[in-house]
């Protein structure tokens, strides 16, 4: 009976300490795993080369069992980034792209293509009323108003599809968003 207590001990101590050389479990936890869910988060991200480098400085003292998902994930890297930078042929091609990082989440990449729009059509109502969804979407309440109200001021018809835009729920409530939207006739 002592016998099959201490096999059975010693096969618990050889089957933990077989997940990693130190004898830690590799149940997906410590701070390789985290590092690796930090790389692939900016991988998500589009941040290629943060991505790639985090990705490298892991790879040497990666668990086995992902060191291959490393040297995956830092091909995809170095392919994405040797993609030629997006080129747009005319301004609205351009916005279709900022709406689509916009619907995706990319909220901080969205921001950045529309205000590339403005720097070069700074009359580009529609960039204007982009912003001011993309406001809406993430709080940013004044900011929200201040570039609708430039894109109504540079295209009227702003207003009325302000109006049935789902995108400003948030805004609905603020008196100022709905004078902005139903201004006092004089």
């Amino acid at each position: 009976m002592q016998e099959a207590r201490t096999a059975a001990q010693s096969r618990k101590k050889t089957a933990s300490a077989a997940g990693k050389p130190d004898g830690r479990s590799s149940a997906g936890t410590g701070p390789a795993y985290q590092h690796y869910q930090a790389a692939l988060q900016l991988l998500q991200q589009g941040k290629y080369e943060k991505a790639l480098a985090a990705l490298e400085k892991l790879l040497p003292e990666a668990p086995l069992e992902l060191k291959e998902r490393c040297r995956m994930y830092m091909s995809t890297c170095r392919r994405q980034m040797e993609k030629p930078a997006l080129e747009f042929r005319t301004p609205e091609e351009h916005y279709d792209y900022a709406v689509s990082q916009l619907n995706t989440g990319f909220y901080e990449d969205a921001r950045e293509q529309f205000n590339l729009i403005l720097g070069g059509h700074p009359g580009a109502d529609y960039a204007y009323y982009g912003l001011a969804v993309l406001d809406a979407v993430t709080g940013r309440v004044q900011d929200c108003l201040l570039n609708l109200s430039r894109a109504i001021e540079l295209n009227p018809r702003n207003r009325l599809q302000a109006r049935v835009d789902n995108d400003f729920q948030s805004m609905v409530d603020d008196p100022r968003f709905t004078e902005l939207l139903y201004p006092e006739v004089p």
